[in-house]
């Protein structure tokens, strides 16, 4: 399946300065880490087929339920939603801030003949599980040899 994403050129910068501060045991955008540690982030997902269906798994960890949206439309999936800021310590205390707040949505390119009806989503311990039933004709098919 394919991924329709949308390209940010910062996040190649911060990935980018993120590993060579590695190197360094600190962030050489410091700034901008926080900033978007703050205000986007992109969950990563695993996506695999099985016998019968296709799977993406989301890691949310930290978000809750009632605030994941996953919608179909024209034969892409996409997942939204947004794990809010917990503010429950005072700037001043803090040593570090590596995980990220905000908004976040994900989409994907699904075979055009899926029915969303036999779409299944399930969020359990901080992860998303969608299982995508692949369309008949997609499905491996066992020839018997005589």
């Amino acid at each position: 399946m394919l991924e329709l994403v949308k390209w940010n050129p910062l996040d190649e910068m911060v990935t980018f300065g993120d590993r060579l501060g590695r190197l360094f045991e600190g962030s050489l955008f410091p700034a901008l880490d926080e900033e978007f540690a703050i205000s986007e982030w992109r969950p990563v997902v695993d996506i695999y087929e099985n016998d019968d269906n296709f799977v993406i798994k989301a890691d949310l960890p930290g978000v809750d339920k009632d605030h994941i949206e996953v919608d179909f439309k024209d034969g892409v999936l996409s997942l939204k939603g947004e794990r809010s800021y917990e503010n429950e310590v005072k700037e001043e205390r803090f040593y570090r801030k590596e995980r990220a707040y905000g908004k976040f949505q994900r989409s994907f390119t699904l075979p055009v003949d899926v029915d969303p009806e036999k779409i299944k989503a399930e969020f359990k311990d901080g992860v998303l599980k969608v299982e995508i039933p692949k369309p008949e004709e997609k499905k491996p098919k066992k020839i018997t040899v005589h």
